[in-house]
């Protein structure tokens, strides 16, 4: 497998928060997909957000700059297959944090409120949710008892 082409000197500090809305598209749909031609992610992404190729390249180009993304040539033609350089939770803790903070005034519970009222949670969905519940009260439990 050729080897992927990398930016050398990428700032670490950038994580995705202030990422404009069309490049952090292309980039959930690399951390879904693994991989992905320009034209596979402009069909991948036509009904939500449809672009003309050359957009697609520019989005492709500006999020390999910031270090999101790598290419290597393709195994026929001319196309570059592109795939994430690191996985997406640093990037959805900061965007997380942010919208916490500035839209919701540091409230967790009216975050949450507001996404299950926009979608509400499917059985599995609340059985993970409650799992997840159960392990944050043990865990405050023990900071609590000073171990």
């Amino acid at each position: 497998m050729p080897k992927r082409e990398t930016q050398a000197n990428v700032p670490r500090e950038n994580t995705g928060e202030n990422l404009p809305d069309a490049e952090l598209e292309v980039l959930a749909c690399l951390w879904q997909r693994g991989e992905a031609t320009a034209r596979e992610l402009r069909e991948l992404m036509a009904s939500y957000r449809p672009m003309a190729h050359g957009s697609m390249a520019t989005l492709l180009k500006r999020l390999e700059g910031k270090g999101f993304i790598s290419k290597q040539k393709g195994a026929t033609g001319k196309a570059f297959v592109y795939a994430p350089a690191r996985g997406p939770k640093q990037t959805y803790r900061r965007i997380m944090k942010n919208l916490h903070q500035r839209v919701f005034g540091g409230s967790g519970v009216a975050m949450v409120t507001s996404l299950f009222e926009s979608r509400p949670p499917t059985r599995e969905e609340l059985e993970e949710l409650q799992k997840l519940l159960d392990r944050l009260r043990t865990e405050h439990a023990k900071r609590g008892s000073g171990q």
